[in-house]
């Protein structure tokens, strides 16, 4: 119950948490130089100044900044994201359409960066000072001063183009109509160097936390005591310091979440994968308000969504978080 308790709590705290980015983002576009009519008659050709008015009044262009805020969190309330002048669809459906490849990337990175962050941050603690500590260390200070996109591109030409072992580009193989088992894995060939691009970022940083975080439970007390009762090291490190030093590593989970979101453009636009951080792009290019308003939305929904779970898995590990000592 007390666990349910502070889920409530935390999803009463979020809700002026997502008025706030809302409120901010759609004011920070109106300073945008363009709009979407702009956009619209750019593609068309030029139009005259009528057309611009009547698309203007259509799309609620016309009224003044509180009026739009206005009708966009009314909107907001009965879960309409408006419609998408560029895509000609709903922008719920836009979004519906491009969100599964996101969260398919941002789950796999995530994974990734998580599981080998902390088994090559017990690696380097269990042998800090000695050359696996060393080796570690130096990688993962080359992983994080890389940019994510050099490392796309080096992996394409290696992997996709010398080697030729995985695709350059693309969510599945658009020329096959594999289903079941056959799609899952031409899916996943095709996001190994998204997630491997993505992740080494994220996992340079988890790496350097549980290395810091293992060497500082290592010296309390309660592991000396384990010792001095007879248990063999890896019983003390997976029983005693695991748990403890598990604590940072979740934490960061949840305030990388929104990084990572704003990662995933990058490597969605090198790896020409059809997600948010994509579309995200190309309604800024073509000033599709409305979807871009939908994206932050959305987007801004996974993070807290991932900071609630985050919460619960921080209770679950440290149980002083819902008895309040």
């Amino acid at each position: 119950m007390r666990i349910l308790a502070l889920a409530g709590r935390r999803l009463a705290a979020s809700l002026p948490t997502l008025l706030l980015i809302l409120v901010g983002v759609f004011l920070l576009l109106q300073f945008a130089p363009g709009d979407t009519v702009d956009a619209m008659m750019a593609q068309m050709g030029g139009g005259d100044a009528a057309t611009a008015r009547q698309l203007r009044r259509f799309y609620g262009l016309d009224l003044s900044v509180p009026a739009q805020l206005g009708n966009y969190l009314w909107r907001l309330v009965r879960l309409d994201l408006g419609f998408s002048s560029i895509y000609g669809k709903p922008v719920a459906t836009v979004i519906a359409e491009r969100l599964p490849a996101t969260i398919l990337l941002m789950t796999a990175a995530l994974s990734f960066a998580f599981f080998f962050g902390l088994v090559l941050g017990v690696v380097a603690a269990r042998g800090v000072g000695r050359w696996p500590d060393t080796l570690i260390s130096t990688l993962g200070l080359v992983f994080y001063a890389t940019p994510s996109f050099w490392f796309g591109l080096m992996a394409i030409v290696v992997f996709s183009i010398y080697l030729q072992w995985l695709p350059a580009g693309g969510l599945e193989d658009i020329t096959t109509a594999g289903t079941g088992i056959w799609r899952t894995i031409d899916i996943a060939r095709h996001l190994v160097l998204p997630t491997l691009t993505l992740g080494l970022i994220f996992l340079a940083i988890y790496l350097r936390i549980m290395r810091a975080s293992m060497l500082e439970v290592l010296n309390l007390d309660f592991v000396r005591t384990a010792r001095s009762k007879g248990l063999d090291e890896t019983r003390v490190v997976v029983r005693h310091v695991l748990r403890n030093a598990l604590l940072p590593m979740v934490t960061l989970i949840g305030l990388q979440a929104g990084t990572m979101l704003g990662g995933s453009v990058v490597v969605e636009s090198v790896f020409s994968l059809p997600g948010l951080g994509r579309l995200a792009y190309e309604s800024v290019i073509q000033r599709d308000l409305n979807t871009l308003l939908g994206i932050v939305f959305v987007s801004a929904l996974l993070v807290i969504a991932v900071n609630f779970v985050v919460d619960l898995v921080y209770a679950r590990l440290d149980p002083r978080i819902t008895t309040g000592t």
